[in-house]
């Protein structure tokens, strides 16, 4: 796990200071050692964090003739059977680590060949010393970032944008088109992120770079087509899977540990890996509590289990924090306990297995039509989509225009198509909202209907509403917010986060489950849990999604969060963004306890917080140190 920068840039004479510049700036993804490569008019630079081959991993690797150099960040599960292939074909290799293989497997078998063959998760570039090319992938899932400006001669990629800011002729600017879908989305939704003329490499694409043209291409996707198993093959299959891919996932030189929450995501995999160590948080409220019922799990299972407390001093604290880390805005409260949970289990492991993935693969949000907690309603929901499609949607109509009732909107979705109200798993701000408080010129964007309709398109043949508002998840909500939080602040505690749901090979077990298998009368994730029971104690499996709940609403109600949230508002910069009487007024209601607007409260709060930090301070880390107490340890305050 590691850090990786470069660029392109005949206008710098002296491309050594800047490299490293560029790779002290992600040191936290890296901190144990870093390695530079300074050819010409391109610069390579790499921070290493050591899991795999500690003593000899060091990057840039060469090939054997040192025609081609490599740097990469990730892990790649089975490349050790690669490595067999390889050496059959004649490579010779100068260490053991995934890195070495991925550089010969590209000499052997092309990109596209190579990534056919690969399983994991990476963000990878390769130089050709002899042409200057430069071809690099990003994994099949997003897991890993890669982001990329080429403008004016100069070409930068890298895994965080903040290492963009040191290259003298990268011009940072604010991308005014992002802030309204932000406001809907509570992350930045389009390719081009927050940043001027930056871009993501896609999920599931390589890039090339040649003689100064960038050229991006899609060579993996998740297609959904149920096939003819029985239920229980079904769970089998989804069990001997999850058992794979875990014990692909724990492959590791340094101690191993899991995060635990109170869900089935974590659970199974916790389960399934009984690793020494387990990890939980909890805050200093009775609001929400999941820290208890994950020491149960632990207690039960055998295992050790570190229990963490956020307190609102600290949370509220480490926002700016998390905002640098995150490169761009994003009002996903469940950063805040990840960073602490990664920030608490870097005191004993490296590497960390969670749970992020699953919802997407198996159908696991309420969003998809798993609202009602009524039988009833469940079952007339099953019935109901069984009609003829026009008989269907002419229901949903109705439906969407009656008055309210128990179990509307759970009939509603279940009967509508995806796309007349679906647009992923966060929604703060409607799009009408969103227009009606930014000032004038942050109004030009692209629509909500436009961003989502990217990823219909591509499933219109899908007769399976489900399987549309998965794929439209894997594509927008799962890559640019769930996990790159889930990177971000595992990589701010120099902690790599590995996610055995997001497996190539669980992917092809999870794209053939029928929607009945997964979303039904009887609970959503339905396969999965059912499989997940054959790891965990009696009813663990049933336990009802929490996510990560934050108490955004108590912190809010307290004086001084609340005159903290109003000075900011009040700035002279706030105003140059939204209507300031509107924002004001918002958050006033909140604190009084008039309205629920808490998430869009904390929407603009981190929107604002992220502008300062990156274009008032210049993109200075915020000197802070947010501590997260374990009870019955004294833990020493910092700044």
């Amino acid at each position: 796990m590691c850090g990786i920068v470069g660029f392109v840039d005949k206008n710098i004479a002296d491309k050594k200071p800047v490299i490293e510049a560029m790779m002290e700036t992600i040191k936290h993804r890296g901190p144990n050692s870093s390695g530079e490569l300074v050819e010409g008019d391109t610069a390579f630079g790499f921070r290493r964090l050591s899991i795999i081959d500690i003593n000899s991993g060091m990057q840039p690797i060469y090939n054997e003739d040192r025609s081609k150099a490599i740097i990469f960040n990730g892990e790649i599960y089975n490349y050790k059977d690669v490595r067999k292939d390889l050496k059959k074909a004649g490579h010779i290799f100068s260490t053991e680590t995934d890195t070495e293989v991925l550089l010969h497997g590209f000499e052997e078998w092309g990109i596209e060949g190579l990534l056919k063959r690969i399983r994991g998760m990476f963000a990878f570039a390769i130089y050709d010393l002899k042409t200057g090319d430069i071809t690099g992938a990003r994994d099949f899932f997003g897991i890993k970032p890669l982001y990329y400006y080429n403008r004016e001669g100069t070409f930068i990629f890298g895994s965080e944008i903040k290492s963009f800011l040191k290259e003298p002729n990268f011009k940072k600017e604010l991308n005014k088109a992002a802030l309204k879908p932000y406001l809907t989305f509570q992350y930045s939704a389009l390719h081009e992120t927050f940043f001027k003329n930056v871009f993501r490499i896609p999920e599931g694409h390589y890039f090339t770079y040649k003689n100064g043209k960038l050229s991006i291409k899609k060579y993996w996707d998740m297609a959904f087509k149920e096939n003819h198993l029985s239920f229980e093959e079904t769970v089998k299959r989804i069990d001997k899977a999850m058992h794979e891919s875990v014990e692909e996932h724990s492959i590791s030189d340094v101690p191993v540990g899991s995060l635990l929450s109170s869900g089935v995501d974590s659970s199974y995999v916790t389960a399934i890996l009984k690793p020494q160590h387990t990890y939980s948080i909890d805050f200093d409220t009775s609001t929400y509590e999941e820290g208890s019922a994950a020491k149960l799990l632990a207690d039960k299972l055998g295992l050790e289990n570190t229990r963490g407390i956020v307190t609102k001093e600290e949370a509220i604290k480490s926002i700016p924090l998390i905002q640098y880390y995150m490169d761009e805005p994003d009002a996903n409260p469940s950063c805040v306990p990840l960073y602490f949970l990664t920030k608490l289990a870097s005191r004993d492991v490296t590497v960390i297995l969670s749970g992020e993935g699953a919802d997407e693969l198996f159908a696991g949000y309420a969003n998809y039509g798993f609202h009602s907690h009524s039988k009833v309603i469940r079952v007339v929901a099953e019935d109901l989509k069984k009609l003829p499609k026009g008989v269907k949607y002419k229901l949903a109509h109705g439906l969407k225009k009656m008055p309210n009732f128990p179990g509307r909107l759970h009939l509603y979705e279940s009967t509508a198509k995806a796309e007349e109200f679906f647009i992923g798993q966060a929604k703060i701000f409607t799009e009408k909202e969103a227009a009606d408080l930014v000032k004038p010129e942050f109004e030009k964007s692209r629509s909500v209907k436009d961003i989502v309709m990217r990823s219909y398109n591509k499933v219109s043949g899908y007769d399976d509403e489900v399987k549309k508002m998965q794929y439209l998840d894997l594509h927008q909500f799962m890559s640019n917010d769930i996990l790159l939080k889930a990177d971000r602040m595992s990589m701010a505690n120099s902690m790599e986060l590995r996610v055995p749901f997001l497996d190539k090979e669980m992917a092809k077990v999870a794209s053939g489950i029928p929607t009945k298998y997964l979303l039904n009368s009887k609970d959503s994730k339905y396969a999965l849990r059912v499989a997940a029971e054959r790891a965990l104690p009696d009813e663990w499996a049933k336990r009802e999604k929490l996510g990560f709940p934050v108490p955004i609403r108590d912190w809010i109600k307290t004086k001084e969060v609340y005159e903290d949230f109003r000075k900011l508002f009040s700035a002279d910069f706030a105003g140059e963004f939204f209507d300031q009487d509107a924002i004001l007024k918002m958050l006033d209601g909140c604190y009084r306890g008039e309205n629920d607007d808490r998430r869009k409260v904390w929407t603009i709060y981190t929107f604002l917080i992220w502008y300062k930090v990156y274009f008032i301070d210049n993109g200075k880390k915020p000197d802070v140190d947010p501590q997260v107490v374990v009870p019955g340890e004294k833990v020493e305050q910092n700044a």
